[in-house]
């Protein structure tokens, strides 16, 4: 038997142990930004140019001051060179000349042969003006730049805290939970205006990505790698249970202000992300490769293979993500160099657009206005998204797709369509194709099954004929599927400490074929169970397999954090029970959407 008041007393007591957690976790990350973001001093940006090795190491080239003699020994004299020296006293060295009155020398391992490559080893700018060294590069930052923590290379602007910091508060912040003082029976009693959950500590999570952005802008991946996985894990986890109805939260999601506000809101972030993206972002080399390759198709040009030497990698995308460009670049045309590239600008601004447009309109067909809202507020608050706008990459098309896939999920010829497209922007939702095929509801029929497949291979079929009709299939495959499997980075664990940047065997080959395998496994079974499950659990489902694919890259980055996210809010947001008098539920031939928080025995049709 339990005594009314005792209960009370222990759900308060546990009440408040869950916002005090949460309060403690938003603290720890706010503390951690700053710190971690001043850590570490930052070079403006490697020299321009191309280095030129010099010809007499005793007369100093046209233009400068120093001779190379001198310049080697100002850097050989440096700390941290003397070390690595110590470590590979045979290293040869050579010095070159950048433009702008830079001296560069760099150590390579000696020739053993005629056949034998040099590695590069240690990196070393000197200022010519004032002797003095500028820079010091070793390891996997020498070949990646994008590694050494430049200030604003991703995104400019929106790595400052005074961006970044706001945009976390107002991410997380409508939706804490507050304390409040009432009058009842004359006495005064504490209560919630907002009821602690793990929702909180869910937004606090995708938060915590941040501290682990932060420490990459500074150069320091030795702490930025293995920060990002305690997170990811944890959506990972998150996710997978919700998808089989476990962790369900058992109120409504109430935030502290009214829906009008997360309007107003929503309505000031737009006007800010745009406005952000036109005057202080930048074009890398992932929007740029979109524009060349719509530029190809527009002309009738084999989209795979023969790229110019300044984006000689960008064809390593599905041919939809070029299709999608093509728009863009009839409007604004494109000058044939990598320049402001107003192209991509309006491609990045009008994916971001479209998703939350999409995420707004599934929030609606899910349980009405108030969650379309509070989904397309929360995409764009998110930091993560805004960085990615601000760097105006390809990785909202894939987001938008995804959104798309479950607007249709009802129908299963249109979700077949939007799960092939989905599948050639980036190839990564391709593991989501099982998990679409089966769809929500109960296991579907013979006829729905085929009418997916039919979708999913005609609109594969018509996506990449241009390029089997061009003879281009065999350079598809290499610059695409084997270029992205054998492509190492030192931005994942498999890459950092698996020894693609240390000249061993991959000491983590066992343990990365193992995760795949599981992921893999993952991937094939969420087709088969849960039995039953809504649009929610499947949201749920995807994100789950969306970022144990991610967990298994070797070349991950935080743009890829826009793959999952409009998945996981989904989940997050439609999990929660419906606000009896403000959400609506979906009209009688929608059935399928509704999660599995009414009646867990209903049948649910699937189509």
């Amino acid at each position: 038997m339990e005594l009314p008041g005792l209960a009370l007393l222990s759900r308060a007591r546990a009440d408040a142990r869950s916002a005090l957690l949460c309060t403690i976790l938003a603290g720890v990350m706010l503390a951690l930004l700053p710190a971690a973001a001043g850590a570490f001093a930052q070079p403006l940006s490697a020299p321009p140019g191309t280095p030129i090795l010099v010809t007499s190491m005793t007369t100093a080239p046209a233009g400068y001051r120093l001779i190379p003699q001198q310049v080697e020994r100002i850097a050989a004299r440096y700390p941290e060179v003397i070390a690595e020296l110590r470590r590979h006293p045979r290293l040869v060295p050579y010095v070159y000349t950048h433009s702008d009155g830079v001296w560069q020398v760099s150590w390579f391992t000696p020739a053993a042969g005629v056949h034998h490559t040099q590695h590069e080893m240690i990196q070393v700018y000197v200022d010519d003006t004032t002797a003095q060294v500028t820079q010091v590069w070793t390891g996997y930052q020498i070949a990646w730049t994008m590694a050494r923590g430049y200030p604003g290379a991703f995104g400019r602007k929106v790595n400052s805290l005074v961006v970044w910091l706001p945009l976390c508060a107002m991410f997380v912040v409508p939706f804490l939970p507050v304390p409040w003082r009432r009058r009842a029976g004359g006495k005064r009693q504490w209560g919630w205006r907002v009821r602690p959950s793990l929702v909180h500590l869910d937004l606090l999570m995708l938060l915590g990505l941040s501290i682990s952005l932060a420490l990459f802008n500074h150069a320091n991946l030795g702490l930025s790698v293995p920060l990002l996985y305690p997170f990811l894990l944890y959506l990972l986890v998150r996710m997978l249970l919700l998808g089989f109805g476990i962790g369900r939260p058992r109120e409504p999601l109430r935030s502290l202000v009214p829906s009008a506000w997360l309007v107003v809101g929503l309505v000031f972030l737009l006007g800010f992300r745009i406005g952000l993206n036109v005057t202080d972002s930048n074009v890398i080399d992932v929007g740029f490769a979109g524009v060349i390759g719509a530029n190809k198709v527009l002309y009738g040009d084999k989209l795979y293979g023969g790229w110019p030497a300044d984006n000689a990698y960008g064809d390593t995308y599905g041919p939809i993500n070029y299709d999608a460009y093509v728009p863009f670049n009839v409007i604004f045309g494109w000058s044939g160099v990598w320049d402001n590239l107003p192209a991509a600008h309006a491609a990045a601004i009008a994916f971001d657009l479209l998703t939350i447009l999409g995420l707004f309109l599934l929030g609606r067909q899910i349980r009405g206005p108030t969650m379309g809202i509070t989904l397309a507020y929360l995409w764009a608050a998110y930091p993560f998204t805004l960085f990615t706008l601000s760097s105006n990459s390809n990785d909202s098309l894939v987001a938008l797709t995804l959104v798309v896939t479950l607007l249709v999920l009802r129908w299963a010829p249109a979700r077949g369509v939007a799960a092939a497209f989905a599948g050639l922007t980036k190839f990564a939702p391709l593991a989501l194709a099982p998990l679409f095929l089966r769809g929500a509801g109960p296991p579907p029929t013979r006829r729905l099954l085929a009418g997916y497949v039919i979708g999913f291979v005609l609109a594969f079929a018509a996506a990449m004929a241009p390029v089997v009709l061009t003879g281009d299939l065999g350079a598809f495959w290499r610059d695409t599927i084997q270029y992205q499997i054998g492509r190492p980075a030192p931005f994942s664990i498999w890459g950092i400490w698996g020894g693609s940047f240390t000249n061993a065997s991959n000491s983590l080959s066992v343990e990365q074929h193992l995760a795949e395998g599981a992921m893999l496994a993952m991937a094939v079974g969420v087709m088969f169970v849960p039995r039953r499950r809504g649009i929610v659990e499947v949201a749920a489902l995807g994100a789950a397999v969306m970022i144990a694919f991610e967990l298994c890259l070797t070349y991950w980055f935080y743009l890829y954090i826009v793959w999952f996210f409009p998945l996981v809010i989904v989940a997050l947001v439609g999990a929660h029970p419906a606000r009896p008098g403000v959400d609506q539920r979906p009209p009688s031939g929608h059935r399928y959407l509704r999660t599995l928080e009414s009646d867990p025995h209903a049948a649910v049709p699937s189509g």
